[in-house]
């Protein structure tokens, strides 16, 4: 009687010790992702993707929480506290982009400190994700992108183009630019940068009208290429405002169905795609795999592009752009 006692104590021990782990996996991860604006066009793209993946986690009894900031005027310290206030909630996992990393590399070093796996996404690329810790990075070369985009006006006859920037002393807005300016140099052009305030983001009006300014002030300036696709949108404006719609080539990176529509209208030329629905989906599917399962990507970084959309292929891009995913 007491091996059979001792045997049911086994059994039932065993037992609860399989329902505390069924408990356990039930509640699944808290996975918090760092990113923009909800009304950010481009965001709502990475928030899709992330969206989509979180699927996965809540079938699994997890969560996922995106956090943003209101605005973009004070953008590194504001990411920081996002940072922070996600670590305050015991996550299991954070995904984030390294935009200004020297607002925002110390909270992040402080996720890496708690042993909470991170990933570092859409901005900072692997060498950030090596220095803060991160498992991987998912996202785009800025520099590769605007070289590739540099090139592209080059091969289109294009000598001056003006690189606007309104993210000024984002690395990944600056590497950006840099990369545009070397790509034309190859070719024996030349690119500025007109960097606007930050709060000119997403002000249509200010920036057609330092658009508008910038094209009267030099002849000489047959390109334009913006950061985003909202300022796309504007610049076309201020090129029409000039009277350069027939001289003054637009590019942009990133994009929307606006400027997809003007790619097919030959209103502008090409914009640079880095994919931003996969960023979110990735980051936040491999996290998953990774807390729950021990699955790791041995592939870093994980590039989401960049790749170029023009008139050759925008109409298969539209069909992505319809459903929310380009």
């Amino acid at each position: 009687m007491k091996s059979i006692s001792k045997t049911m104590k086994i059994v039932v021990a065993a037992a609860a010790l399989t329902l505390t782990a069924g408990v356990a996996m039930a509640a699944g991860p808290k996975i918090f992702v760092i990113g923009g604006k909800a009304d950010d066009p481009f965001w709502s793209r990475v928030k899709k993707g992330a969206d989509d993946a979180a699927l996965v986690v809540k079938a699994a009894g997890g969560t996922v929480t995106w956090l943003g900031p209101q605005n973009y005027d004070n953008l590194g310290p504001d990411a920081a506290k996002l940072i922070r206030t996600a670590l305050s909630q015991k996550p299991d996992a954070i995904v984030g982009p390294d935009w200004v990393p020297e607002a925002m590399d110390a909270a992040f070093k402080e996720v890496a400190a708690a042993g909470v796996p991170l990933i570092i996404y859409n901005a900072g690329g692997m060498d950030a994700a090596k220095r803060l810790g991160a498992q991987n990075f998912v996202g785009s070369d800025e520099y590769v992108a605007g070289h590739g985009g540099g090139e592209y006006f080059s091969a289109r006859g294009s000598k001056n183009v003006l690189c606007v920037n309104t993210l000024p002393g984002a690395n990944n807005t600056e590497a950006r630019c840099k990369g545009v300016a070397d790509g034309i140099a190859k070719a024996g052009g030349k690119s500025t940068q007109l960097p606007l305030p930050s709060s000119s983001f997403g002000n249509p009006t200010a920036v057609a009208q330092a658009i508008k300014a910038a094209l009267q002030k030099d002849k000489s300036i047959d390109g334009v290429i913006t950061i985003s696709a909202g300022d796309a949108t504007s610049a076309a404006a201020g090129i029409s405002q000039a009277g350069l719609v027939k001289t003054v080539k637009l590019g942009s990176f990133d994009m929307d169905p606006t400027n997809l529509q003007r790619i097919k209208d030959g209103t502008q030329q090409f914009c640079i795609d880095q994919q931003p629905y996969m960023q979110g989906y990735l980051a936040v599917s491999m996290l998953n795999g990774y807390v729950q399962y021990g699955l790791k990507v041995p592939t870093a970084p994980i590039l989401t592009g960049p790749g170029i959309v023009d008139a050759s292929n925008v109409a298969a891009t539209m069909a992505g752009a319809a459903a929310g995913a380009r």
